[in-house]
């Protein structure tokens, strides 16, 4: 008991959900970070294959968890010799501007260093309306 006498201890209740604009965020940034991952890999000649945990059943009957890979699709695309980003949020690109949805970067060199910026972007709030008109339009689709 004196050891939990010399910690400073608070009476402080933890809140059950977090704000929606938050949690967006953050999926996207996650999603953003494995991207930057697979980039640097492409560039160094390397293959990224991220894992989950995956429950299946096995042969016996018993409920186990495997390490399973996640299938990670890019979301650069090359047309004409210009490397292209487009950002996803789920299945569905990020409308960046009235107008367009990709980002020009020019060579696979620059990609990372856009991807971070496009990180960073996004911690900063700059994609929040973005992600909640399309975060809207997902939605709709799951109550037909």
């Amino acid at each position: 008991m004196a050891t939990l006498t010399s910690l400073k201890l608070a009476a402080v209740k933890r809140s059950a959900t977090q704000n929606p604009v938050q949690h967006r965020r953050q999926k996207l940034c996650t999603k953003i970070a494995e991207q930057i991952h697979l980039a640097k890999a492409l560039s160094s000649g390397e293959t990224y294959a991220p894992t989950r945990l995956k429950t299946v059943t096995n042969a016996a009957g018993e409920r186990v968890q495997v390490n399973h890979v996640k299938r990670m699709k890019p979301w650069w695309f090359t047309e004409g010799g210009k490397v292209y980003l487009q950002i996803r949020y789920g299945a569905k690109p990020i409308q960046l501007s009235p107008k367009f949805n990709v980002i020009d970067v020019g060579t696979t060199d620059a990609l990372v260093g856009v991807l971070e910026a496009v990180h960073t972007a996004t911690m900063a709030g700059e994609l929040d309306t973005q992600i909640e008109a399309l975060s809207g339009q997902i939605r709709s689709g799951f109550g037909k």
